[in-house]
């Protein structure tokens, strides 16, 4: 056998490449002893190159196809063009393929198919559960499940459907092998992936270390500045690379920047089209025809560039296994590669909202619960009419009550199942892993601040027996790259950040169950408005809090800035007549003393035609679209003479959009002209 291995790593990556150690011991126990293996090994070591060879020689013995549980698509992509060139046919089912799904499915049936590779969520798919398993059936060969750390609550990367694959392997034959992969997997991971993946799994651990990377930690506490030192540091690295941001917005900013700057680079993250944009962006990084990809995690388990130079950290992540994963995208086939992060003052604020939003808490579980039973059955609208809750923590709740069996699902509408929910339970579950992410954020902590070997402390984290200092990183050599930069850097990034402007744009749809027809007419919308500054950011984002909760009015520069905007940068057409403001009972005079001064800067009139009726619930109290615009209905009417004109809507935040959709309307309605909103900011945590 190791003969045919070998031949099959020759037809894979040429006549000269050699199994790394630890490679052919998994193939064989696997492939020879068709046994349960789990297999811990350095990120870039080449787990994907034992299962692939492994199906092969099982295929070869006439065993059925291997069925691989893969977490992202960017994974499954490079997967197949690597199995061809072992004469393996490997085949996908995911949501940007639908047209392929029938013939997938042919070629199952017909045994045409080597390999089929699924997302976990796939496990949940109706159609996948009902059709394709069953053809399946006792013909499984092989069942792989990759990044296994992704089952384990204890693991940085727990997914709930995950927790699936367990009730599946239990229909698994015996005798058929199954392969586990995991980077980024402690002691404690590993025992309790082999404690859900059945006893009698062999783990076979190698050294985690990655000689090639030299590892740096930099304080660079403002966002001017580390936009200056990625402006004066980004050409100084080799080759292509990733740069990584903790929101989508700092993405897009970011790649701005550097772009103004002169440097070949994109954003990329989750907002992305799928099918098309990401791909795109994978491919012009491994042609090397970017400098970098500024990205979020959506680009991280399962992108292979062997010949990445670089992974920089504009922001610290919240655990140090992710950050190990993260940073082992680089130097895979490089003698030296570089991962430096940079941490800032924001860090925090963003860690703790990933960390708040993780788990819906036992009263939001209960109360989708409730809405659930009796009855035929909910969509995930309908769930959001009557819950106040966001929309994405519906869904995470939905799919928890799902795999505990509390709830079922026949296409998109959910029932409530006979079978009991313990909410004690899921509250203490919940609360365990909450305090496991706090205590992965303070061993984050620990390790922006460690003076001694960096990859010795991301080696220990991850329980490596033969974690070492390295010799390279820039804490073992006393030297590296240096936290100065150029004064008039610093000062043009921070004129970026103060005059950025973020486009509003306007809603099309009101949200499902509000109103019977759900279409905004074309000419009742807002045509798009601008904010000036994102709330709680670096640049004046911050003079808005204080202004609105300190000293209880804005100050002049704001007013400045945002008379500037509209005249000189934003020019909006055709040209506002008059300004309106959004009132408020809670703060009187905050808006409408802000909208006066304007419309002095501007030589407009200010006619405040709209009104609070009633006092309602603080709008960003509301969890979702339904919530918020049910809200705002109440609360917001006409209550003056509307002039005819073109008119200027004004806010100090915006955040869901709804209440200047609102507003819109009923300007636009009681006989306005073009509405043009503007908000001095625009709120973040909703999507950070």
């Amino acid at each position: 056998m190791p003969v045919d291995a070998l031949s099959l790593l020759h037809q894979m990556l040429g006549p000269h490449a050699r199994f790394r150690p630890g490679q052919i011991e998994a193939i064989e126990a696997v492939a020879t002893h068709r046994g349960r293996v789990l297999v811990v090994q350095r990120t870039g070591w080449g787990k994907s190159l034992v299962y692939w060879i492994a199906t092969r020689l099982l295929r070869q013995a006439g065993s059925g196809p291997a069925v691989v549980i893969s977490p992202l698509l960017a994974l499954m992509r490079n997967q197949i063009l690597a199995a061809e060139r072992i004469g393996v046919r490997a085949m996908s089912i995911h949501s940007a393929n639908r047209a392929e799904w029938d013939q997938v499915e042919s070629a199952l049936a017909e045994d045409r198919c080597d390999v089929l590779l699924i997302s976990p969520e796939r496990l949940q798919n109706e159609r996948f559960v009902t059709s394709v398993l069953p053809e399946l059936g006792g013909r499984i060969g092989l069942f792989v499940v990759d990044e296994a750390h992704c089952i384990s609550d204890w693991g940085h990367d727990f997914r709930p459907d995950y927790r699936r694959l367990v009730r599946i392997l239990q229909h698994v034959p015996t005798g058929v092998p199954v392969l586990a992969t995991t980077a980024t997997a402690n002691n404690r991971v590993v025992d309790d992936i082999v404690a859900q993946l059945g006893s009698g799994m062999t783990v076979l651990r190698g050294p985690l270390a990655r000689p090639s990377l030299r590892l740096q930690n930099l304080r660079i506490a403002g966002q001017p500045e580390r936009l200056a030192w990625l402006a004066e540091n980004l050409g100084k690295f080799p080759g292509s690379g990733i740069t990584y941001c903790l929101t989508v917005r700092d993405t897009e900013c970011v790649a701005a920047w550097l772009r103004q700057k002169g440097f070949e680079v994109a954003a990329y993250h989750a907002g992305d089209d799928e099918s098309v944009q990401r791909i795109e962006l994978e491919q012009a990084l491994l042609e090397n025809r970017l400098k970098a990809l500024v990205a979020t995690t959506a680009l991280g388990m399962g992108f292979d560039k062997p010949d990445l130079g670089f992974v920089i950290h504009y922001q610290r992540p919240g655990s140090v296994i992710a950050y190990y994963q993260q940073v082992g995208r680089a130097g895979r086939e490089l003698e030296r590669a570089y991962a430096i992060l940079l941490n800032g003052e924001e860090d925090d604020r963003i860690d703790d909202y990933f960390i708040d939003s993780a788990c819906p808490t036992s009263e939001e579980m209960s109360a989708v619960l409730r809405v659930l039973e009796p009855g035929d059955g909910q969509t995930l609208a309908q769930v959001l009419e009557q819950v106040n809750i966001s929309r994405g923590m519906a869904e995470k709740a939905l799919k928890l009550l799902d795999i505990d069996g509390a709830v079922g699902h026949e296409g998109t509408r959910y029932f409530r199942t006979p079978n009991p929910w313990d909410a004690e339970a899921y509250a203490e579950r919940a609360a365990r892993i909450t305090g496991l992410r706090r205590a992965e954020l303070d061993h984050m902590r620990a390790y922006v601040a460690h003076s001694g070997c960096l990859m010795e402390f991301l080696s220990r984290a991850l329980d490596d027996p033969g974690a070492a200092p390295c010799g390279v990183c820039a804490n073992c050599q006393r030297k590296g790259f240096t936290t100065r930069t150029s004064g008039g850097l610093v000062a043009e990034a921070n004129e970026l950040l103060r005059i950025e402007e973020i486009v509003i744009t306007p809603r099309q749809r009101w949200p499902a169950g509000v109103f019977e027809k759900t279409t905004i007419p074309k000419d009742l919308q807002n045509a798009p408005g601008r904010a000036l500054y994102r709330y709680a950011h670096d640049g004046w984002g911050k003079s808005v809090h204080v202004g609105k909760y300190v000293h209880g009015r804005f100050d002049d520069e704001l007013v400045d800035a945002a008379g500037e905007l509209i005249r000189d940068r934003w020019k909006p057409e055709p040209a506002p007549e008059w300004i309106v403001a959004i009132p408020s009972l809670r703060h009187p005079t905050l808006v409408y003393n802000l909208a006066e001064r304007l419309a002095g800067r501007l030589g407009l009139p200010f006619v405040p035609v709209l009104a609070c009726t009633i006092e309602v619930p603080e709008q960003k109290t509301m969890a979702n679209s339904a919530m918020q615009m049910r809200n705002v209905q109440k609360g917001l009417s006409v209550t003056g003479e509307v002039l005819g004109g073109p008119v200027l809507l004004l806010d100090d935040i915006v955040d869901s959009g709804w209440t200047l959709t609102w507003a819109g309307w009923l300007l636009r309605s009681n006989g306005s002209g073009v509405v043009h909103p503007l908000a001095l900011a625009r709120a973040t945590g909703r999507s950070a």
